[in-house]
């Protein structure tokens, strides 16, 4: 699979931009702030119907416009498949494929399957446990419908049983029978979730270790563990347990909604301990096992957006990376860099054909 044409209007700083790409690796350079991420973000658009970065659709029109519109041509198992996101304010965002509806854009997800690396990813290893779990929730969900489907039924009940349990502490009239109608449909739902969170984690870490491996040339042990509540207990004696606790602070403490993931370096946590390129290595680690993993489920390889990951890696990590996703293990492959001579003299150097880009801003030349 790979994107054979990309074009926008009014997206971000474009006005209008169309181009055609190669099915290997295709670079992008250009001063900060012209416009490089913005290119990878409308390809994110296609694949998941969302932003990387922002998850307000509005906010990507571009200043002074009252719509975007992003398309793409990809080939995928001798097909052409015509993908088309539309955003106007104040109405319902539009994807098409092949000038058709969806109904559900649940139903787009893992047709186009895509991972993405960036600094911003950083926040999985630093900020709270709600990054790494959508993180989890990302991988697996372009894999499994079944999946995203019961985790949009969590969060549905989620929702409605942390509103009760917010009008029980304003009124003070207890409701047992609508609680355990709740805590019924949490249960089914958590447990089937955290059941493929297990199963997932199993296997890629396995995949995740091998990768880190390559790229630090075993410098360093690390680890990456799976928490969960119901590790501890099942679902629905933890409900019981923390229901007088859930009742003071008017909002559900146990659930598979408190799943984390644990990074470690020589046995520390890598939040605190690991340098700057100690976590780069470990966050392309793991998303390069991400994509492994969809490309093995899949069968077919997913796109690889690589956005400004050369800084903070000393030149053997980036020339062991870019061997890896340049071989045959790894299909079309997105760069983006400020240096154009530090993207040739990198490809030249394994013998790698690239198709280079000029970003300016709010235009493309190749």
């Amino acid at each position: 699979m790979y994107l054979q044409q990309l074009s926008f209007i009014n997206f971000k700083n474009y006005t209008e931009a169309e181009i055609t790409l190669a099915e290997g690796v295709n670079a992008f350079v250009g001063n900060n702030g012209a416009g490089k991420t913005n290119l990878l973000d409308a390809v994110h658009y296609l694949s998941l119907c969302k932003s990387y970065f922002n998850p307000i659709d509005t906010q990507q029109i571009k200043q002074g416009a009252d719509f975007f519109m992003i398309n793409g041509i990809f080939q995928k198992n001798g097909n052409k498949e015509v993908v088309a996101c539309g955003v106007k304010r104040n109405q319902k965002k539009q994807f098409k494929r092949n000038k058709k509806d969806y109904q559900r854009l649940a139903d787009h997800i893992g047709l186009l399957p895509l991972v993405m690396i960036s600094p911003y990813d950083i926040s999985i290893i630093i900020e709270g446990s709600e990054e790494r779990r959508k993180f989890i929730d990302n991988v697996i969900s372009q894999t499994d419908h079944q999946y995203l489907d019961e985790l949009i039924a969590y969060n549905k009940v989620l929702t409605n049983r942390n509103a009760l349990l917010k009008q029980i502490a304003d009124t003070g009239r207890y409701d047992p029978e609508l609680l355990a109608v709740f805590d019924e449909q949490l249960i089914a739902s958590g447990a089937r979730i955290f059941e493929k969170r297990r199963a997932f984690m199993e296997s890629f870490t396995q995949i995740f270790n091998r990768h880190y491996q390559f790229i630090s040339e075993d410098a360093e042990r690390v680890e990456m563990v799976y928490e969960s509540q119901l590790l501890q207990d099942s679902f629905a004696n933890l409900l019981k347990k923390s229901m007088e606790r859930d009742r003071i602070l008017e909002r559900t403490t146990t659930g598979i909604h408190k799943d984390d993931l644990q990074f470690n370096i020589h046995g520390m946590a890598m939040k605190k301990f690991g340098s700057q390129g100690q976590q780069k290595s470990f966050l392309i680690a793991l998303k390069l096992a991400q994509y492994t993993f969809l490309t093995q489920k899949k069968g077919f390889k997913p796109l690889l957006l690589l956005d400004d990951i050369f800084d903070k890696l000393d030149d053997s990590r980036v020339t062991k990376l870019m061997q890896m996703v340049s071989n045959n293990d790894f299909g079309q492959v997105f760069i983006t860099d400020t240096s154009r001579a530090r993207v040739e003299g990198i490809f030249n150097k394994i013998s790698v054909d690239v198709k280079l880009f000029k970003v300016m801003e709010g235009g493309i030349d190749a």
